[in-house]
């Protein structure tokens, strides 16, 4: 294993020096997760950046998340160590497209999943996350109709749960499109006591072989409380990092892809975040994310609107 001491060190000294906070991504190396100052879903770990007195937040993640951090935090400085880590979910999205879409939909209140862009979060009315999209579709009146964006295998999830009247845009995340249901099948048989979790951006037939559906940090709670020893995880094996902490004495599987040879069982922009980039980033306080003032005002109401649903839910 490669010694990063050295590398570290730097980190912690310059991150002291300048009033810095590290947030990372369930989703990053275990390396970057554990000099982080917090790790979690992107949403709150947007909270966090808000939240903290830090004068730079560092976003070990990819930049829909820096973005959020940015809405959520407008007076402090958000650095992303690699501004080529994007999404192929939030990508898929495209906020020209994404307007047109609403137009030729009229009178349907528009709900996007936070991994979008900030373009497309200020042409939203609401903004939920894979753990609370169904109670925030839920709240609104049983007759109102809904565009949901952007992926449309949680969208689907969310239909099936709500019944209600959406139309959903076809973008997918590359990770969670591709897990094989064979792998699981056959995981299943080595382990017939293992449990099946999986997020609910897989599609429908690893969904329906699950013994529990929920967001990243659902799944690593649901490990912590559940009694079982093994697990199959459908999702970006990064969580499994913090599973294992949680978990010393359990076993976690992780789901193959249906090709191989495709490389996409792991978000492979999460993974251009290297320690050397972070330290390279605070030291020179570069790449920073900037955002138009107006999409960041426009962008910061839909996520407001999504907060103030879950107070009033008590979510």
């Amino acid at each position: 294993m490669k010694d990063n001491s050295d590398i570290v060190r730097k980190i912690n000294d310059v991150r002291k020096k300048k009033n810095a906070v590290i947030l990372a991504h369930y989703y990053q190396t275990g390396d970057i997760q554990d000099i982080a100052d917090f790790t979690g879903d992107s949403l709150a770990l947007s909270q966090k950046a808000a939240e903290t007195n830090a004068d730079i937040i560092l976003f070990a993640g990819v930049k829909f998340m820096a973005e959020t951090a940015k809405i959520l935090a407008p007076g402090k400085k958000v650095l992303l160590p690699d501004l080529m880590a994007g999404c192929s979910l939030a990508d898929s999205c495209n906020p020209i497209d994404f307007k047109k879409f609403i137009n030729d939909n009229p009178g349907r209140t528009v709900i996007s999943y936070v991994n979008t862009t900030a373009e497309i979060k200020a042409l939203s009315d609401i903004i939920c996350t894979s753990s609370n999209a169904v109670k925030i579709v839920e709240s609104l009146p049983e007759n109102e109709k809904i565009i949901f964006a952007p992926d449309r295998n949680l969208g689907n999830f969310i239909l099936n749960k709500t019944g209600r009247d959406m139309i959903i845009w076809k973008g997918t995340c590359h990770v969670h499109e591709e897990f094989s249901l064979e792998g699981i099948i056959k995981l299943k048989k080595q382990y017939p006591e293992a449990k099946v979790i999986v997020h609910p951006e897989c599609e429908l037939p690893i969904r329906l072989v699950a013994d529990f559906i929920g967001s990243t940090s659902a799944l690593l709670s649901f490990t912590e409380k559940d009694d079982s020893k093994t697990y199959i995880i459908a999702t970006e094996p990064g969580i499994i990092h913090q599973m294992k902490k949680s978990n010393p004495g359990k076993l976690f599987l992780h789901v193959p892809p249906r090709d191989s040879t495709c490389g996409c069982e792991e978000c492979s922009f999460m993974k251009l975040i290297t320690l050397e980039k972070i330290y390279n980033c605070l030291l020179n306080e570069a790449p920073e994310i900037i955002i138009d003032n107006d999409i960041l005002i426009r962008a910061q109401k839909p996520i407001n609107r999504m907060m103030e649903i879950s107070r009033r839910l008590g979510l």
